[in-house]
């Protein structure tokens, strides 16, 4: 089933970039209102926003897309978020959204603050291990051992991403107020961290290279 589910993910994420070449260059003229809260360069000045800067392009594409979805059916489909599901309608075509994602792709993400030693410690052990009694999936199963994600497969990179954005969006995965990830993965596997452990792995997550 998994392997179903990750098939259909790699169609998609094909069919996508098969919709619209993106243009970099274009794509900084569209991105102006995005800096704002994302940075020129795509490495948000404020860690409650996430560095995009080297994300994905199919991931960036994606997650737009699904912003506007938000927007479009009042929350019941998609990604909703207050700030960025308006943003995202700003965006008016296939073209649009391929430039800008194709832009901040093209950028270089900012190194993150290093975990303390007790942190690089625990937070290593869980993201690449997770935890086989407690059914925790280990996160590079799917972000890979350098937190760089799997692009074919959806799966985004999250090195060097903000501790407070990483446990924000960890925190609404457990709570079920995000729901925009493949096969509910994402919300499996937070469901079963504690508060510390969700800390933890967005701390040790910050400071991988």
């Amino acid at each position: 089933m998994k392997k179903f589910a990750v098939a259909l993910a790699v169609l998609s994420t094909l069919s996508t970039s098969a919709m619209a070449e993106g243009d970099p260059v274009a794509g900084q003229a569209k991105a102006a209102t995005c800096i704002a809260c994302h940075g020129m360069d795509g490495n948000s000045p404020i860690d409650l926003y996430p560095k995009i800067a080297g994300q994905h392009q199919d991931y960036l594409i994606k997650q737009i897309k699904e912003f506007k979805l938000a927007a479009q059916t009042g929350g019941a489909q998609g990604r909703h978020d207050p700030v960025m599901s308006g943003m995202a309608m700003m965006l008016a075509s296939e073209q649009d959204i391929a430039d800008v994602a194709a832009y901040y792709a093209g950028q270089t993400i900012s190194p993150g603050a290093p975990a303390s030693e007790e942190v690089q410690s625990r937070g290593e052990a869980l993201y690449l291990g997770g935890d086989l009694e407690r059914q925790i999936t280990a996160c590079s199963a799917c972000h890979g051992a350098d937190g760089q994600g799997m692009s074919l497969a959806g799966y985004p990179a999250i090195a060097s991403q903000h501790s407070a954005y990483i446990k924000g969006q960890l925190e609404k995965f457990r709570q079920g107020q995000r729901h925009n990830d493949l096969n509910g993965m994402m919300g499996d596997v937070a469901k079963k961290l504690s508060d510390e452990e969700i800390t933890i792995l967005a701390d040790y997550i910050q400071g991988m290279q």
